[in-house]
């Protein structure tokens, strides 16, 4: 049993996520998610946050962070998830696995916070049909003892704009060092210092070869998972980026946060929410998506296939 709370984060070069425990450990979810919460007990002295709002029917990645009252990450927690279609019968318990947002000490940023994100919980959750779903997580504490608490519900296939899995990628051009001058990076890149992701403009790389396209802020990002990722993003290119583009595109123009401050290259994939990463191939189709945090090993995992 892992505990729950404060503690090493998990794996902190970022090579194997810590598995899932056995949904023996989870009781099962009764005829409704309230039945569930009566029998384990609600807890108010726990949030559990999705990292991502957007989903498709069939099994989906289902990210989320825990957190304690007072805003601490709980970084290496037992917790499931149980799901239910509307006011059906839940299925679960669906435990998950804990993935490291930690990178090795050269690819991570100076301008990382300590608030940021360390860890992402993530359960595979078979969304088997559309509208909405409603959550809940049960966590089990250092003690033992298994509390549950409500997750914000999603709508599954809400946003049918956003490019999936088998998509053909929007064409967007993407800004360079070259566009701006080395001098200039911070107008492109809110990283300190920037990252290495901008030799490549997406447009001319799309459909020639694999493409790693990440949308994220790490310095204006409301999430706490941009800086995280972008440095996973950056340890990934150390080993792969002979082999695939890495390309950084930032969410706002002039790096100025706001709704109507979009980038047009973030308005061209429909997102609206960051961070975001599209993993393409070589033909220019969306092979893996991921809104949210991810881990190096999450990464390593969609790329390989298509550059081995």
């Amino acid at each position: 049993m892992s505990a729950c709370g404060g503690g090493d984060t998990p794996d902190a070069s970022g090579e194997e996520p810590v598995p899932a425990p056995s949904a023996a450990e989870f009781p099962k979810p009764g005829q409704s998610l309230e039945s569930l919460l009566s029998e384990v007990g609600e807890t108010n002295q726990l949030a559990v946050l999705p990292s991502g709002g957007t989903f498709e029917p069939g099994d989906d990645r289902f990210g989320f962070g825990i957190f304690d009252v007072g805003g601490a990450q709980l970084l290496n927690a037992d917790a499931a998830i149980y799901a239910a279609h509307g006011d059906s019968k839940p299925i679960g318990p669906l435990p998950a696995r804990v993935e490291s947002l930690e990178t090795k000490p050269a690819y991570t940023a100076d301008s990382l916070e300590p608030t940021d994100a360390k860890v992402v919980y993530v359960a595979d959750v078979p969304f088997s049909e559309t509208g909405e779903w409603r959550l809940v997580a049960a966590v089990r504490d250092s003690k033992g003892v298994l509390a549950a608490t409500r997750l914000p519900s999603v709508v599954v296939d809400e946003y049918p704009d956003i490019p999936d899995v088998g998509d053909p990628a929007p064409d967007i051009h993407t800004p360079t060092i070259d566009d701006v001058g080395p001098a200039n990076i911070a107008e492109i890149d809110t990283r300190r210092p920037a990252s290495t992701m901008h030799d490549e403009d997406f447009a001319q790389v799309v459909g020639k070869k694999p493409a790693v396209l990440l949308f994220a802020t790490p310095a204006l990002c409301m999430s706490r998972v941009c800086g995280p990722v972008t440095d996973v993003a950056e340890q990934v290119k150390a080993e792969y980026g002979d082999k695939a583009a890495f390309i950084h595109m930032e969410i706002y123009e002039d790096n100025v946060p706001g709704e109507k401050n979009l980038r047009d290259q973030v308005k061209a994939y429909g997102l609206f929410s960051e961070p975001w990463l599209f993993v393409v191939d070589e033909n220019g189709d969306v092979e893996t998506r991921i809104e949210g945090a991810f881990s190096v090993d999450e990464l390593e995992d969609a790329l390989e296939p298509l550059v081995n």
